[in-house]
């Protein structure tokens, strides 16, 4: 099983993902994360990125999720190839020779969840925060969403609080863990005592 965050920056894919990842977790599902391969990117990115910076970090999100699958029952993807394609439609414009291998790796995802915008960026080290290139980020991920005829689950921008829920439930997985009820059962029987 592998889940993809996709959507622009600073919209909260990492947050999800561990989350999401977490929960997983308390279903005794083995899981990793690959963690937003464009930090480590020897090469300029955000609006200053160029098209070998973009192939870098599109083959690198590649190279990850090749890496981590046989290992684990799930892998949750911070983006995927179709999010760092985006950025370098927006830098260079659309790569017609790429869009095949998009296209086929696109459909090695269990589930791609889109992230709506709920903020503006935020500056924490890394990201851009200019308003204009994350919407202009988010249009591009939407035209190419609809232009590839992908199943996407759309997040709710006014559904914060039930986002992992949604995801959950698209997986057909449980939303609540089959815990041990341990510290409860302690208090009752220290109460018994």
């Amino acid at each position: 099983m592998k889940i993809a965050f996709i959507g622009t920056h600073g919209v909260g894919k990492t947050t999800l993902c561990f989350e999401l990842a977490a929960c997983l977790k308390r279903l005794d599902i083995s899981v990793d994360v690959v963690k937003e391969v464009a930090r480590h990117c020897p090469l300029p990115i955000n609006r200053d990125t160029t098209a070998d910076a973009q192939s870098w970090i599109l083959h690198t999100q590649v190279a990850k999720e090749l890496e981590l699958a046989p290992s684990y029952e799930a892998i949750v993807c911070d983006r995927s190839v179709l999010d760092n394609y985006a950025y370098m439609v927006h830098a260079v414009g659309r790569r017609s020779e790429l869009e095949p291998f998009l296209r086929e790796w696109l459909a090695s995802y269990s589930l791609l969840v889109r992230v709506p915008v709920v903020t503006p960026p935020s500056f924490d080290g890394t990201r851009d925060t200019s308003v204009a290139f994350q919407i202009g980020i988010d249009r591009i991920i939407g035209d190419l969403i609809r232009e590839f005829g992908l199943p996407v689950l759309e997040l709710d921008v006014h559904e914060r609080d039930q986002w992992i829920r949604r995801v959950l439930k698209a997986l057909e997985l449980p939303t609540a863990s089959p815990q041990l009820d341990l510290f409860n059962s302690l208090s009752r029987n220290g109460q018994n005592s």
